[in-house]
């Protein structure tokens, strides 16, 4: 018999277009869908890489908690509990900086981080941090005239509820980086020809390179636009033939069954069957749509630009003060999804199960349906840090980083602090020591490295060839493990669970077993947390694997630093 959790992640659907916010990685650029090849699988991912449909048929319920004595790498969360018991120091607070947190969600009661500082509704800065009724944390891609409101709730294990500011007053769909720095690098090219004078060679180049990865991008979401119209049209010819021939709901099932002699009917039949073996049916067709239609509206489009929602001046990197409460925003999937796999309530009947228990999630919304800009970033690390966090997730990265000096300042603020960053490695199935993926853990006024950062890849639940996940960012040299990242099962807005790929996932997963060692041992900096992650994770050292997004192989060791996969009971022990 399924279980609940199991019965709702069936039926809640995984939309592309709407149930998702974003994060972790970038755009395929080169997966150019033509008529002739519209046979071949189309890989739906979000804006940002992370993978929004079912990517294995056969992964185990709850498997990045489990162990390799049953069958599956999850990080032996269970384990790790059987053998040491609960942890009993005070809550560790991780900061989730992502699309927005749904901090009513049942199975995140009573692991939301509150400011016990503020007075909600009060529209006073009561603990003087510079952000007004911040009570569950802060949104950096919202407008002042956005304020969330907090109202008293007993129903709730926090007590509180947020209610969502207007959605008008937030951003949700943001162009990416690429495109942004198109616009600017135009703009230049016509301020320096007005001097009569020409871009550098170097400045020439580089906007060349821009407006080629941007045409292509375009010239491949109207080509996938076109394909899936053609699609739709005929999807829907073929339904109506059958409706009308007495199948009752499109499904392979009913349409297998359908007897005729009639030969328009039968060939509609084929058809249609066709189609939902290649898994083209009406809902998927929609979301591919949507997801591209998304491309072309605003991601790659070099005229859409949201930021004046927000009201604060685009051009000073360096201003820290703006932005709303509202934690939610228009679209929490993401960021929900990552606050459950760190923390969803291991002690209730409900739901999912997340790695730590002694734990708190800081709730910063600075990640759109897009890329994220520096300047929020920056402010969010910062938001963490002087608001008590030990631990902060970032499922989040692009290409560029035009304004990297703000976020490494950041950073090194938070280095300062002792606090642990843990970031996504990308899902580009690339090598991150070629072609990075930012933000980066290297200063790029020094060339230095922090050390208090982690890049963390994906891996699926079966040990063999197929380990790394297809999809996944690696390097030998940038890259320190991997955690589980494949069919994660964990909690979604409005009190519901569905299963997300990506390291978007694998990263929680991380700072999850950070905080439970961190639970375990208060007393660990972050320089000390993550040697010990390294020294404890789980080595396969002669396991011959795929390179991720191949089938050359490579030893599963050659992939991080560590070669390795996180361990919570391992850490743990090690930790006591």
């Amino acid at each position: 018999m399924m279980t609940r959790k199991a019965l709702l992640a069936l039926a809640l659907p995984l939309s592309f277009s709407t149930a998702f916010a974003r994060v972790q990685m970038i755009p395929i650029e080169d997966q150019i869908i033509k008529e002739a090849n519209v046979h071949k699988p189309l890989v739906l991912k979000n804006a940002k890489g992370t993978l929004m449909e079912k990517f294995l048929s056969t992964t185990p319920e709850n498997w990045f908690n489990l162990s390799p004595s049953m069958g599956v790498e999850g990080v032996r969360t269970e384990e790790a509990y059987g053998a040491f018991g609960l942890p009993v120091s005070d809550d560790v607070i991780v900061a989730v900086i992502d699309s927005g947190v749904d901090v009513n969600h049942e199975d995140l009661q009573d692991k939301i981080w509150i400011n016990k500082g503020e007075i909600p509704n009060n529209g006073i800065d009561d603990d003087g941090n510079g952000y007004v009724d911040d009570v569950f944390g802060w949104n950096f891609i919202g407008g002042e005239k956005g304020m969330a409101k907090i109202v008293k709730d007993d129903s709730l294990a926090n007590g509180i509820r947020l209610i969502k500011g207007a959605n008008e007053h937030q951003i949700d769909g943001d162009s990416l980086e690429v495109t942004r720095e198109l616009v600017r690098m135009k703009k230049l090219k016509v301020k320096v020809e007005e001097l009569g004078e020409e871009l550098t060679p170097a400045q020439a180049a580089y906007l060349a390179k821009l407006q080629k990865e941007v045409g292509d991008a375009v010239d491949n979401a109207k080509a996938v636009v076109a394909t899936y119209k053609k699609h739709l049209e005929n999807y829907k010819k073929l339904e109506a033939t059958l409706l009308a021939a007495g199948v009752k709901e499109i499904t392979v099932e009913n349409v297998r069954a359908l007897q005729t002699e009639d030969l328009f009917v039968l060939a509609a039949k084929n058809e249609m069957l066709s189609l939902l073996s290649r898994n083209l049916g009406l809902a998927r067709i929609n979301r591919v749509l949507g997801a591209y239609q998304d491309r072309l509206d605003f991601m790659y489009n070099e005229s859409f630009d949201p930021r004046s929602i927000v009201g604060d001046n685009e051009n000073d990197q360096r201003e820290k003060v703006y932005g709303n409460n509202d934690v939610i925003g228009p679209d929490s999937f993401h960021g929900t999804h990552v606050a459950g796999s760190i923390a969803a309530n291991r002690d209730n009947t409900i739901g999912v199960k997340g790695v730590a228990t002694r734990v708190k999630i800081m709730a910063i919304r600075a990640v759109p349906n897009g890329d994220e800009r520096d300047k929020d970033v920056a402010n969010s690390i910062r938001y963490a840090v002087d608001n008590g966090a030990s631990i902060i997730n970032m499922s989040f990265g692009k290409a560029y980083s035009p304004y990297k000096r703000v976020v490494d300042e950041a950073v090194k603020y938070a280095e300062s602090k002792g606090v642990l960053l843990v970031h996504a490695a990308g899902n580009d199935s690339k090598n991150n020591d070629l072609i990075p993926s930012y933000p980066t853990p290297i200063i790029r006024a020094d060339g230095s490295e922090v050390n208090n950062w982690l890049e963390i890849c994906a891996t699926s639940f079966k040990k063999g060839a197929t380990l790394p996940a297809t999809f996944t960012n690696y390097g030998k040299k940038t890259v320190d493990f991997c955690a589980p990242g494949v069919d994660i099962l964990s909690t979604i807005p409005d009190n519901g669970y569905g299963l997300a790929s990506g390291t978007s996932m694998a990263t929680p997963t991380t700072s999850g077993v950070a905080a439970l060692v961190l639970s375990h041992n208060p007393g660990l900096k972050a320089e000390e947390m993550i040697n010990l992650l390294h020294d404890t994770s789980r080595r396969y050292p002669q396991l011959m694997v795929n390179i991720p997004g191949s089938t050359n192989p490579v030893l599963f060791g050659k992939l991080s630093r560590s070669g390795s996969i996180v361990d919570a009971f391992e850490a743990v022990k090690s930790a006591k």
